[in-house]
């Protein structure tokens, strides 16, 4: 591959839940009623496919929030946060309806015991064929801790010292079966080589794990790790264990700053650098002339602004703070701290509420508004000034409009101008990971 390629990948914002319930292309009652069925999902899927996209992540959280003026209200009015419904449920339905495209839920080490999560992950590896990552996250909003028998969650910190000893135990179990641990030979008879199955043993400051995993090594054997660590601690951990890393795209100077910081943590561990991609979230909005998508940008603030609860709740669930309580037009003040996202929060400081409401409209990072060309053209030159790995895309309320303009249209622009992929390499997800 040409040293100018970069990855695609899709970060499914607000995980199985309602998408195009308000869009101006919301499909018929019917399908605005069976939200809940995988088919928007598996169209989407087979968009990416189309384009040879590397993956797919599927965000989750398992509660409805309620920081914003201490009611879930809000949320539950704009279907933001809530409801959702398992990742792992959707993606045997995707996996079904697609051969290359990786899968990769979100799994949260504050929900799951370890073996539990590793046994789910290795059989859904099995069932994919070696097309499943596990997107590593820690945990933030305390309804979820309180909804598995915590009243708060550990400080942020302490969790990724949590999801460190986690990641471990994980890896190990994955890997207690050797390669050809499974023999399948009748005439002895023997299925699987008992020498060659082991128990991991591990007693550590958090778990303890006997193993072996009940399940042969899955094709994979180690499945790729996703992780979004965006404060020091987290780009530490995601360092150590991360093949994809999904961070903001919010100026190419610091997009250039967190990849360097990665890799140099990476190198220090003694880690290859080009083992881990850094994937930049960009939200693209891609329509026949630059006059429709800028048009269509217009109107997607003017909505941000007309329902400024909506987008203040959400900065309320992500941080545990209640927004409410701040003038719109004074700057937030920069004694604010937070147990919650720590980076999301350290870019808000100094704003005022109204600023950032605006933001969210281009989802506070670059403006990719234009025609396919234009599009991927500054992806093009974003990408070369930055250095790599490529861009995850995303919208939170896709319809399948959006679908085919971006999978249809912009994409085969990028493949056009020889960026990215035009056919998949490998059946397995590290593979086409590890390809360039």
């Amino acid at each position: 591959m040409a040293k100018d390629h970069f990855h695609l990948a899709w970060f499914l914002s607000q995980g199985f839940g309602p998408k195009h319930w308000r869009s101006m292309w919301p499909g018929s009652a019917s399908d605005m009623k069976r939200w809940m069925m995988p088919d928007l999902f598996i169209d989407l899927a087979k968009g990416m496919e189309r384009g040879c996209f590397d993956y797919m992540i599927i965000e989750d959280s398992s509660n409805v929030p309620y920081t914003y003026r201490g009611t879930h209200d809000s949320y539950l009015q704009y279907a933001s946060s809530a409801p959702k419904l398992d990742p792992a449920v959707l993606v045997p339905w995707m996996a079904q309806q697609t051969k290359h495209l990786g899968l990769v839920p979100t799994l949260s080490v504050s929900e799951y015991p370890p073996y539990l999560l590793a046994r789910l992950v290795n059989s859904l590896d099995h069932v994919t064929e070696g097309r499943i990552g596990w997107n590593c996250v820690t945990g933030s909003n305390d309804g979820a801790a309180q909804n598995y028998g915590h009243d708060k969650h550990r400080p942020h910190d302490e969790r990724y010292e949590v999801a460190d000893e986690f990641a471990d135990i994980v890896t190990k179990l994955w890997e207690a079966w050797d390669e050809d641990a499974m023999v399948l030979d009748p005439s002895i008879p023997m299925f699987a080589d008992g020498k060659k199955v082991h128990a991991i043993h591990h007693e550590g400051k958090y778990f303890k794990v006997r193993g072996p995993i009940n399940a042969p090594r899955s094709p994979q054997g180690r499945v790729p790790i996703c992780q979004a660590g965006g404060s020091p601690v987290g780009k530490k951990f995601a360092s150590k264990w991360a093949d994809t890393i999904i961070t903001e795209g919010v100026s190419i100077e610091r997009m250039k700053d967190y990849r360097e910081e990665v890799r140099q943590s990476a190198i220090a561990i003694g880690r290859n650098p080009d083992d881990i991609k850094v994937l930049f979230l960009c939200y693209p909005i891609v329509d026949t002339t630059m006059d429709a998508a800028q048009e269509r940008r217009r109107m997607e603030e003017q909505d941000s602004l007309k329902h400024m609860d909506m987008q203040l709740a959400t900065m309320s669930r992500l941080t545990g703070i209640d927004f409410a309580k701040f003038d719109m037009d004074q700057p937030l003040p920069d004694t604010l701290t937070t147990n919650g996202h720590q980076s999301s929060l350290a870019k808000w400081l100094g704003k005022t509420p109204r600023e950032l409401v605006r933001t969210f409209a281009n989802k506070g990072g670059l403006d990719f508004t234009g025609t396919p060309d234009h599009v991927a053209g500054l992806m093009q030159d974003i990408m070369q000034e930055v250095g790599g790995d490529g861009f995850l895309l995303f919208n939170p309320h896709f319809d399948r409009r959006y679908v085919m303009e971006v999978c249809d249209g912009l994409v085969p622009e990028l493949q056009r101008r020889g960026l990215t992929r035009k056919a998949y390499a490998h059946t397995h997800l590290r593979d086409n990971l590890m390809e360039f």
